[in-house]
């Protein structure tokens, strides 16, 4: 079955135009942090017109804002990382705030007090976790790079650790063995606070990148590669602002990693096979399971202070033993000699079931009308993921970013009676741009488009080893599976032929 998946657009321009910055009530950003605050004196007096500098630590890109009336400054759309805060004013000394942690989607409050003296003296203070205080009511947790990559994560899916965080709970969907996923989306089914899987929004650098009928995303094994490629993301359980809208469940966001001034790159690969693995019960010995994930990524400046790039790819090649375990008529059966009595078996019927339906090679189950049909098989899977994001400053007032993002899978595995070789393919981009622009040290206007992508084809033959399965004259229509037999209870239905 092909599910074609009407690419979803999200255009937010001008939605977010002219916002005062200088006021306490701004809305959360959706991918972005927001640091706020008042700067007083030594008498807890407003100090107007403050020039706060806010610096990005690994890009030295700055934001600048003033204080109003009432010593309130605000600077929003804050992409998250490590910053450094200044506070100048004539007749006070320069007060510099270091190790600022900005989260994504994190709305902190800064405040200063600002002693009087010498412009040119510069007081400095490094801000502890709990300096900067969190404004927002939001319900939920934050998961930082040091996590994302430091975590021993099985398959190296980054949305499994979303269950550190307290309410969500869940399993892995597994892999596309058996199919029906692709209806319903191949990730994690995870429930948030007490709500449905299918409630949960998912977003990437602010764009929602849940699967189609809302599922969660995720490649034919149901997984997200990229974890060098993500600088970090939050769960929002509950209470969280209407700005990221659309879900009664939980919020999944994440950032993707940005370059520096300062080069870095990774490379790896990492192997598993089956030499320390148990044997299945039904297995006659540990099925073959070699598994080869492989990457690498690479972030710096093109231009230094100003142009930043970041890459990444993760490729996976899997080979996994599978054991399949059905039940079949016996021989008798198929005769129309039953335990209970001899039965006429219709010649229509008759055929199908000497053509596609093999003979039991186990033990014969109940009355003896029907028998085990079990045989070893490989589970092969590919899978290429790509990233990249680019970061640029036009000018001290505009500011552009830019990702995308490919993940390419496929899985091929045999039937329930090892007569083809069917495959599950999943297709998934994810396109988003951003720029912001500052009119003023009050007004603000940011703009961000999105365009996310998800195929799945279900139903495909890579091979097929029963040439009758293509033959016509049994209702077939090469390229489809059609023709599928219903079988009584007890009995493993025939999927159907090409």
């Amino acid at each position: 079955m092909f599910y074609p998946i009407t690419p979803m657009i999200f255009l937010i321009a001008g939605l977010l135009a002219f916002c005062n910055l200088l006021s306490p009530s701004l809305s959360a950003q959706v991918s972005g942090g927001t640091l706020s605050g008042t700067v007083t004196d030594a008498s807890r007096a407003a100090i107007p017109n403050v020039r706060v500098t806010l610096t990005n630590v690994a890009t030295a890109v700055a934001r600048v804002v003033a204080t109003d009336a009432a010593g309130f400054y605000t600077v929003p759309d804050v992409l998250p990382g490590s910053y450094e805060m200044s506070a100048a004013s004539p007749g006070f000394a320069t007060q510099v705030r270091t190790d600022i942690t900005v989260n994504v989607g994190a709305s902190l409050v800064l405040n200063m007090v600002m002693q009087a003296g010498d412009p040119n003296q510069v007081v400095r203070v490094a801000v502890s976790g709990t300096s900067a205080d969190q404004a927002s009511s939001a319900v939920g947790g934050n998961v930082n790079a040091s996590t994302v990559l430091n975590s021993p994560l099985n398959g190296r899916d980054w949305t499994q650790l979303a269950t550190l965080q307290a309410g969500v709970t869940g399993v892995q969907t597994g892999s596309a063995q058996g199919g029906g996923n692709s209806e319903r989306g191949f990730g994690a089914a995870l429930s948030i606070s007490g709500a449905r899987p299918d409630q949960n929004s998912y977003r990437l650098d602010g764009v929602s990148i849940n699967d189609y009928s809302n599922g969660a995303p995720g490649s034919v094994l149901g997984d997200n590669l990229g974890v060098d490629a993500v600088e970090q993301f939050s769960v929002l359980g509950s209470n969280y602002p209407a700005v990221y809208g659309r879900t009664t469940g939980g919020v999944i966001n994440a950032v993707t990693r940005s370059g520096t001034n300062a080069f870095h790159g990774s490379v790896y690969e990492f192997l598993r096979n089956s030499a320390l693995d148990a044997r299945n019960f039904f297995d006659a010995g540990i099925p073959p399971f070699k598994r080869n994930q492989f990457g690498g990524s690479l972030g710096g400046a093109l231009r230094k202070d100003r142009t930043f790039a970041f890459g990444d790819y993760e490729g996976l090649r899997q080979s996994l033993g599978i054991t399949q375990v059905n039940t079949v008529p016996s021989a008798a059966a198929r005769k129309g000699v039953l335990s209970t009595g001899s039965v006429v078996v219709d010649p229509a019927v008759s055929r199908y079931l000497q053509a596609f339906y093999p003979l039991p090679n186990g033990p014969s189950l109940g009355n003896g009308d029907t028998g085990i049909f079990s045989f070893a098989g490989q589970q092969v899977t590919t899978e290429n993921y790509f990233t990249t994001k680019l970061d640029h400053k036009f000018s001290e007032r505009d500011t552009f970013s830019g990702s995308l993002m490919r993940d390419n899978s496929k899985v091929v595995q045999p039937d329930a009676f090892d007569e083809l070789l069917a495959n599950v393919v999943s297709r998934r981009q994810l396109v988003t741009l951003h720029e912001q622009h500052i009119f003023n040290s009050k007004f603000l206007n940011a703009a961000r488009f999105g365009f996310n992508r998800a195929v799945a084809i279900e139903g495909g033959v890579s091979r097929v080893m029963n040439p009758l399965l293509a033959d016509a004259a049994f209702g077939f229509i090469r390229g489809q599976f059609v023709g599928e037999v219903q079988a009584v209870p007890g009995i493993t239905n025939f999927t159907g032929g090409l």
